[in-house]
């Protein structure tokens, strides 16, 4: 179940997943397994650092205070399940896929979603440093009150994503394709490349003069 963001005039807003999670039950495992199937867990502090997980399902699970660092998730599906207070550097999950998913408050280095499919998720809280989207296609994404630190979009497709008080430092939305991007209430607003492709985003007048000098530069308008 989800719904439907507010969007401005000529804007669609974003689709939120709106998760409720069953009674669960504590996962007892000792470590996390390829291709596993795990439903209706629950995840809670524990150290899943170096495990191999890659094509893992989750479902209606919750992973709470959890250290992912270095944890392979690669094309693992995580569907209606709420991430809270993750924490680790270097989370593979390239190619997974994450569909009505809230990640709470995420203290995470280096996090590769390349190729990644995420759709009706919210990123609430928290700081991501050097988050890898390339090639990832975001649908119904919402950034809210969080802070990426030179994330990469190069060559993304984004449709309804939205951010929302969030700090967007040192983004690349180089190749990247946008319609219906809400990137109003991004600040500060710092994109180092990609601004040729800013088509099907919306900004405010603020944004614009605070892109003005990079987006001179790119053009090659020199401002005297």
């Amino acid at each position: 179940m989800a719904r439907r963001a507010a969007g401005a005039a000529g804007v669609k807003g974003a689709r939120r997943p709106e998760v409720r999670l069953p009674s669960l039950e504590p996962w007892r495992e000792g470590e996390l397994e390829p291709d596993g199937d795990y439903d209706g867990l629950e995840f809670r502090d524990r150290d899943l650092t170096g495990q191999d997980g890659a094509g893992a399902r989750f479902m209606d699970c919750a992973l709470t205070g959890c250290a992912v660092d270095g944890t392979a998730l690669g094309r693992a599906r995580v569907l209606d399940s709420v991430l809270t207070g993750l924490r680790g550097v270097g989370t593979r999950l390239a190619e997974a896929t994450l569909r009505d998913v809230e990640v709470v408050d995420a203290r995470l280095g280096g996090t590769q979603l390349h190729g990644a499919v995420l759709e009706r998720v919210v990123i609430r809280g928290g700081k991501i440093d050097y988050l890898n989207l390339r090639e990832a296609r975001l649908k119904d994404v919402v950034f809210e009150s969080c802070v990426l630190v030179e994330p990469d979009f190069a060559g993304a497709r984004l449709e309804r994503v939205e951010f929302t008080d969030c700090a967007l430092k040192g983004a690349d939305f180089g190749g990247a394709a946008l319609t219906d991007v809400d990137l109003r209430g991004a600040a500060p607003l710092e994109i180092t490349r990609g601004l040729d492709r800013l088509s099907g985003a919306v900004i405010s007048t603020g944004q614009l003069l605070d892109l003005a000098p990079v987006l001179a530069a790119s053009l090659g308008i020199r401002v005297m």
